[in-house]
């Protein structure tokens, strides 16, 4: 059994925020909401990605989170509970809307966040 891992920084979990960010946009680049809907594949990939910014949120100091009050933390932090244990409450529009709608505010506030830490980066 391998033993347990260190804690992730605070700046390790904004770049997995960023990284999650990335292959979403990534992965429904050239689609319309029709599209995303159809593919299987890509919708897992984004709700998985979704679940990753959500739980990474979840260890964002309150004062990070406060000094970027216009990012709905209790939303994000949220649909990772939706998408991990109410699957079948998952409505694609939301996710498609949330895609399209709150990942560049988000993006914002964590690459803002990112420089506001002490240390090298």
């Amino acid at each position: 059994m391998a033993p347990p891992a260190a804690p992730r920084s605070p700046r390790a979990r904004l770049l997995d925020v960023l990284e999650a960010i990335e292959g979403i946009r990534n992965a429904t680049a050239d689609l319309d909401f029709d599209s995303y809907a159809g593919n299987w594949i890509v919708r897992r990939a984004v709700e998985r990605g979704l679940e990753i910014i959500s739980e990474a949120s979840r260890h964002f100091s309150a004062a990070m989170k406060a000094a970027h009050p216009d990012v709905p933390w209790r939303e994000i932090a949220g649909i990772g509970n939706v998408l991990r244990h109410e699957y079948q409450r998952v409505e694609d529009r939301l996710v498609w809307n949330v895609i399209r709608d709150h990942i560049a505010p988000l993006e914002a506030a964590v690459r803002a966040a990112i420089a506001e830490l002490p240390g090298p980066e």
